[in-house]
């Protein structure tokens, strides 16, 4: 009988059902896949989202500038400050006159890159 028993017992395990070592590591792995897709994604996202915020506010700070330079007297050259607001950001500003016209552009840089470039003209009626 003793005998007996132990067969009896092996055939219970062999027909019980449940995952393999393998199963479980090919769905650790196929997680992991996911996983990694996702956090991809996510980053990807997060940068776009940096710079379009650093753009917005880039066009911000660039109309600002152009009007504040519009309600100005007509001069060769113009001064222009950026508020602390607008931390780490800085401006560019080119005016080329030509007949009383002047073609003025500022341009809005960060880390040293061009964020945003903003293009206007300003008439000499005096």
């Amino acid at each position: 009988m003793p005998f007996s028993g132990r067969l009896l017992s092996y055939t219970r395990m062999k027909s019980e059902k449940g995952f393999s070592l393998l199963e479980t590591i090919l769905a650790l792995a196929l997680l992991g896949i996911i996983s990694a897709c996702f956090l991809g994604a996510t980053a990807t996202t997060s940068n776009a989202r940096v710079t379009g915020d650093e753009k917005a506010s880039g066009k911000i700070l660039a109309e600002s500038i152009l009007e504040g330079i519009k309600k100005d007297t007509y001069a060769p050259t113009y001064n222009v400050t950026v508020p602390c607001d607008f931390a780490g950001y800085s401006a560019n500003l080119s005016v080329i006159e030509n007949n009383n016209i002047q073609d003025i552009t500022v341009t809005i840089i960060r880390r040293n890159r061009e964020v945003f470039s903003l293009e206007s003209y300003k008439v000499n009626r005096n």
